[in-house]
């Protein structure tokens, strides 16, 4: 009959302030309630930084650790992680597999803390399953690259070429990491080295940026989070911080503490590019009267995947440094469009495998968006303030403004040197006209 209604799915005011109730007991999933403490360093990409490049944080061949696990995409990998971890307790008969099990159920709590998101899914056997195979796997990885265990020679994790590179950016992404502190209990359990673990870890990623023995040398105690952060900090750690050191002790409120022009506008007020070959970091810039000393970097997959994976973890953790960022937006205001990435080419500061000029300009105008930098605060803002001092004040940005009217071409420098002798010839002309009337005078 109309009008009738189904009484059995009406709920009631109290029924539905029970449901209330019930939900807010329940801690939140996506981001979870203990994602602000200093313990928690292993984050999902921010929405905002997603849309910029969403493939860059993304794994192509391997998960480590609970976010991309079970990818169908991601199966081959996982199945020769098995292989390594019987090729180590095959190895090392001494310990057994429940033995490293043990150690990390012991670990759960501090694991689980890690995570922003809630990861409450995996029983503590599961968890403790996935960490020690991912786990040694990256050891056995690390240890096979460094020569210290056997390695088949015909084993197609390092027989087929391309695996190796797309390895060595999935092991660098925000998304793909477990705690360090898990890499280290394993590594220390499991076979005595005279090799610490950081040793391997950076020869493993030297073979994609290749740095000097003595400036790998420094960071073999260094700790990280993850593995990321550590490598993220081994660029941090080896910069010279005396050439960044602040000069004054508070330039917060300075009026030219603010970002920088581009390359292209720089020199045509009289700034010089260097390329500094001497530079143990990237990171390591300096400007000298006039000159602007930046290290070498190639531009390329493994670097733009680093980059911004490392500025995504710098966006995360509230307590870590941004120096990262810091350079991505330095670059990102030197090279505003292809122009300024040619100039930065032809200077040798910049070696392009990336594509075209214009794409890196693309790339570090986009990477820059919607991520909070504070200008008054980086390790670059001395730097920063002189270089826009030196842009606006003195006879050299006069004298950089003549030359690039009249000398940027040759045709421009013909006119000139033209204009230059009728002015030389028309004052000898009235000097010589002049001259004799004054000296007759006498």
């Amino acid at each position: 009959m109309p009008g009738n209604t189904n009484q059995s799915h009406v709920i009631t005011i109290d029924q539905e302030v029970e449901n209330m109730k019930k939900q807010m007991k329940e801690p939140p999933k996506l981001l979870h309630k203990s994602a602000g403490k200093n313990s928690c360093c292993i984050f999902r990409v921010p929405p905002s930084l997603l849309e910029i490049n969403k493939e860059a944080y993304q794994p192509r061949i391997v998960s480590i650790g609970p976010y991309h696990y079970g990818n169908k995409h991601l199966e081959m990998i996982q199945e020769h992680k098995w292989r390594f971890l019987n090729d180590m307790i095959t190895r090392n008969t001494s310990k057994s597999l429940s033995f490293y099990m043990d150690i990390i159920v012991n670990m759960d709590d501090k694991i689980r803390e890690c995570y922003s998101e809630s990861i409450d899914h995996l029983a503590k056997n599961d968890l403790a399953k996935m960490m020690v195979l991912d786990g040694f796997f990256l050891i056995e990885l690390f240890r096979k690259v460094g020569k210290l265990v056997t390695t088949n020679q015909d084993d197609p994790i390092f027989k087929m070429g391309w695996i190796s590179p797309f390895l060595m950016r999935d092991l660098l992404r925000i998304e793909n990491q477990i705690p360090f502190f898990v890499l280290q209990e394993l590594f220390k359990e499991s076979e005595p080295s005279t090799r610490t673990l950081q040793s391997l870890i950076l020869e493993f990623f030297n073979y994609m940026v290749d740095r000097k023995p003595e400036v790998l040398e420094k960071c073999e105690n260094l700790e990280g989070k993850h593995l990321l952060d550590f490598y993220r900090k081994s660029f941090i750690e080896t910069r010279n911080r005396k050439s960044n050191a602040p000069k004054n002790n508070d330039k917060s409120n300075h009026p030219s503490l603010k970002l920088i022009r581009p390359a292209t506008k720089l020199v045509n007020v009289g700034v010089k590019f260097k390329v500094n070959y001497q530079a143990d970091s990237f990171l390591d810039i300096e400007f000298q009267n006039g000159l602007l000393l930046i290290p070498q970097i190639n531009m390329d997959d493994f670097h733009s995947a680093f980059f911004m994976n490392c500025m995504a973890f710098e966006q995360c953790y509230s307590t870590c440094s941004k120096d990262i960022t810091t350079y991505v937006v330095f670059m990102g205001c030197l090279m505003s469009t292809s122009t300024d990435v040619g100039l930065l080419s032809q200077n040798k500061i910049i070696e392009n495998y990336f594509g075209t000029d214009k794409e890196i300009a693309k790339f570090f105008k986009n990477v820059g968006k919607d991520v909070a930098f504070d200008v008054k605060t980086h390790y670059l803002s001395d730097l920063f303030v002189e270089l826009n001092e030196y842009c606006k004040n003195g006879w050299h940005v006069g004298w950089a403004g003549f030359k690039h009217t009249y000398f940027e071409s040759p045709w421009a420098s013909i006119s000139a040197f033209a204009a230059f002798m009728l002015l030389s010839l028309a004052a000898l002309q009235t000097f010589y006209t002049v001259f004799p009337y004054y000296h007759n005078k006498k």
